[in-house]
């Protein structure tokens, strides 16, 4: 079986020594070469042709993000980011998502050599989801949405729920999805698979592009038509419960589920229980299977569940698995889920 090619680029000695360590230690994989910046990186692309590039975010001659642009526009590929925690290379980090790369690592602040080893098994994991992507030119979304825009008439009741969960890729489609979403929208809930650190970028970020209100969430905070609640990456699992009458949140520091924390299936089958059919689930991209024995427990208590369809997926491993256990058996272009969510919370749309 062929291994996958991986150039690595990088500006520090150590990290791409210990990235040829972690990744040549993968029997599926194998490091091509590395290089000290992006203008070095160039000409090994074309005498390599890697399969993925591991791409360091601050680097000198040329940025990492100025590289990826030029770079998905003339010869799209998939990339991993590689980005140390600060809130800057966040925030440059989902920028770097945004114009295609497909997912990324954080370096540790400390212990870099031990933090990095300690991570070989979610490298090589990402490493594995870019080589199955499907790196695409991506174009620029349009202007944000006005706050103040709602849709006209009423919803079939403030009781509805929308749960969103999402893993490779996930960053770029949940904005696609929410964008649309009118300010007057049922409340949504969302597990991405994101590290901590990052989950406070991506609110900002969503918040300034999008009509709804999108929050952090935070145990005890109450769940409200027109809000977005995003589970903190890497802290908590986050579920809907009952606070007497009123749906909140409740965030939960348990074990990881499905090598994640936060899981979807954690907050997909809180929604079972406590909202039944009056919520709606939507699985989208993502590698593994996260989600899909979720998706299943709210279709089984009476909710519209959907996935998005493989076309329009960055990695389309968590979709298939909802599909697979007959957790949904709608599968939907990404551009279309917007609306399919609006009918299906009783407001405008392709009706269910």
């Amino acid at each position: 079986m062929k291994k996958i090619g991986v150039l690595c680029v990088d500006d520090s000695a150590l990290v791409r020594s210990l990235m040829l360590e972690i990744i040549n230690n993968q029997p599926d994989m194998e490091v091509l070469a590395v290089a000290p910046d992006p203008l070095v990186a160039r000409e090994l692309i074309k005498q390599h042709n890697p399969d993925v590039l591991t791409l360091d975010v601050e680097m000198p001659r040329m940025d990492g993000l100025d590289f990826l642009e030029r770079l998905m526009r003339l010869r799209p590929m998939p990339v991993v980011m590689v980005s140390s925690l600060t809130e800057r290379n966040s925030e440059v980090t989902l920028k770097a998502l945004e114009l295609g790369a497909v997912d990324f690592v954080t370096k540790p602040r400390l212990g870099l050599r031990d933090g990095l080893l300690e991570y070989s098994e979610l490298i090589a994991d990402k490493i594995r989801a870019a080589a199955m992507s499907k790196p695409k030119r991506i174009e620029r979304h349009a202007a944000p949405v006005a706050r103040a825009k709602s849709l006209s008439g009423h919803f079939s009741t403030t009781e509805k729920l929308i749960m969103i969960g999402a893993s490779t890729g996930g960053t770029e489609a949940i904005r696609q999805v929410l964008e649309p979403m009118p300010a007057n929208c049922p409340a949504i809930m969302i597990t991405q698979h994101m590290p901590a650190g990052f989950t406070r970028s991506f609110v900002n970020r969503l918040d300034g592009l999008c009509a709804m209100q999108v929050h952090e969430a935070e145990d005890g905070q109450r769940v409200l038509p027109g809000h977005v609640y995003l589970a903190p990456g890497g802290v908590a699992h986050m579920k809907l419960a009952r606070s007497g009458a009123n749906y909140v949140v409740k965030l939960v520091d348990s074990e990881p589920v499905n090598r994640h924390r936060p899981s979807v299936d954690v907050l997909f089958k809180s929604a079972a229980e406590v909202a039944g059919r009056n919520a709606v689930g939507v699985i989208l991209t993502g590698m593994g299977k996260d989600g899909a024995q979720g998706l299943l427990a709210m279709k089984n208590a009476g909710a519209a569940t959907f996935a998005q369809d493989e076309a329009s997926s960055v990695v389309f491993g968590m979709p298939r698995e909802a599909l697979l256990v007959g957790a949904t058996d709608i599968a939907l272009p990404l551009t279309q889920i917007s609306e399919r969510l609006l009918a299906s919370v009783g407001g405008y749309g392709h009706r269910v």
